[in-house]
């Protein structure tokens, strides 16, 4: 079944740092929320319409549920992925909760349960809602440094809000995500029953169109060509290595101060926050000119980065 980005987890050592950044680099940044005892977590939300990013952090070790069988422990993975280092642990696309974990059993991609769970949100006016997620677990073996998994949102009307989804940097979406890999082609097969789309040949890997935003898996080279900034390291494995946002007015992203005067907006090119500037993570934005589909935006002096 053909699934589109739900969010992404940006995983971090200091929660109230994250926020910050994001907040500095023009986002509206949602409320702090704590997840489940077992998963030991909390979080921050960032939303555009559809789609999330979740600053995520560890902030209760003692509790965290272990990996075990048909189990995928949400807190140990996110445990463990920052012992490592900061940046982007988990992929999260739209799903159906039990249909999909009985789909990836059958194609050999996780053979986990289900997890459901609840939380309170809280409207704009502090009226306390109802949220609640089914969770399907996957597992790419030769990326063993980032989670899959899909999300059913059992109360959409109470998670999505357009007055959330306002950033003073005009982001209007989730263009996409990059992952890096020494042999992109080694992924091809689980990204594939992942997304539930087929890939097409790009330079240095491959891409898949997903029902909502692009995934793209290259090589270290050609993501550094790209977008002029190294990948996150990849001599263990695979790497969700950047997210590219699309904004929808550039003036208004040259405003942000951490923006202002990179030539890059004027030409209608990326500007392109580095790993070491940004907890872990590559961040892109695209003036909404530049087409989303990388290697066809418009000519320019290519990316403006910041660091």
């Amino acid at each position: 079944m053909p699934r589109g980005l739900d969010h992404i987890v940006h995983a971090v050592l200091d929660l109230d740092a994250a926020a910050e950044l994001y907040r500095g680099l023009g986002f509206t940044v949602g409320a702090r929320n704590r997840h489940p005892p077992d998963w030991g977590t909390e979080n921050h939300i960032i939303q555009t319409p559809d789609t999330f990013i979740e600053l995520l952090a560890v902030t209760d070790r003692d509790g965290i549920a272990p990996h075990g069988p048909r189990h995928f422990s949400f807190g140990a993975f996110n445990r463990d992925f920052l012992s490592a280092g900061e940046g982007l642990s988990m992929l999260v696309l739209k799903g159906r909760g039990a249909a999909d974990a009985d789909e990836f059993r059958k194609c050999g991609i996780g053979d986990f349960e289900p997890y459901d769970f609840e939380r309170r949100g809280r409207r704009p006016d502090g009226r306390p809602v109802k949220i609640a997620f089914s969770l399907a677990f996957a597992r790419d073996a030769a990326a063993p440094d980032v989670g899959f998994f899909t999300c059913r949102q059992q109360y959409p009307e109470n998670f999505w809000n357009p007055a959330f989804q306002k950033h003073a940097n005009s982001v209007a979406s989730v263009a996409g995500v990059v992952f890096v890999a020494e042999r992109p082609d080694v992924h091809r097969d689980f990204m594939q029953v992942f997304a539930g789309a087929k890939a097409s040949v790009i330079d240095g890997g491959f891409r898949i169109d997903t029902l909502r935003g692009l995934i793209d898996v290259v090589s270290p080279a050609a993501f550094l060509r790209r977008y002029g900034v190294k990948a996150p390291d990849t001599s263990r494995s695979a790497r969700l290595a950047a997210i590219r946002f699309t904004a929808a007015d550039a003036a208004l992203l040259r405003g942000i101060p951490e923006f202002a005067g990179l030539a890059g907006l004027y030409a209608g090119n990326p500007v392109v926050v580095s790993e070491e500037d940004a907890m872990g993570a590559v961040l892109i934005f695209e003036p909404a000119r530049h087409d989303n589909r990388m290697g066809r935006g418009q000519p320019g002096t290519g990316p403006a980065t910041t660091g």
